[in-house]
């Protein structure tokens, strides 16, 4: 592969990483899952201006990108539990750090 290539395949994949953050909510509910798991009235009790309709989906295309995995707990009420892939765990990492960031100098 030559240089020039590689460039634009790394551009690329910026560009889809940018996409997924760029979206309203999706920043807050990776934030909220990088302690531990939690059910969507978890999630959506904490983000309390995101609409259950949102939330559901944005968690969709969480799942859908392998950032979020859902775990349905099969235990009487039937109940779902979202957690972090590794994926989404990494990326909670590189926006901690974007949030630092802007606790210094927003």
């Amino acid at each position: 592969m030559n240089e020039l290539h590689q460039e634009e395949v790394v551009c690329n994949k910026s560009e889809v990483a940018y996409q997924i953050i760029e979206k309203k909510w999706v920043c807050l509910i990776i934030n909220s899952l990088m302690d531990m798991p939690k059910r969507f009235s978890e999630i959506n009790s904490g983000i309390p201006e995101l609409s259950k309709r949102m939330l559901t989906e944005r968690l969709k295309e969480l799942e859908d990108y392998g950032i979020v995995l859902r775990n349905v707990i099969s235990d009487r009420p039937i109940r779902s539990e979202y957690s972090l892939t590794m994926k989404g765990h990494d990326l909670g990492v590189a926006l901690q750090a974007v949030e630092s960031w802007a606790k210094k100098w927003v």
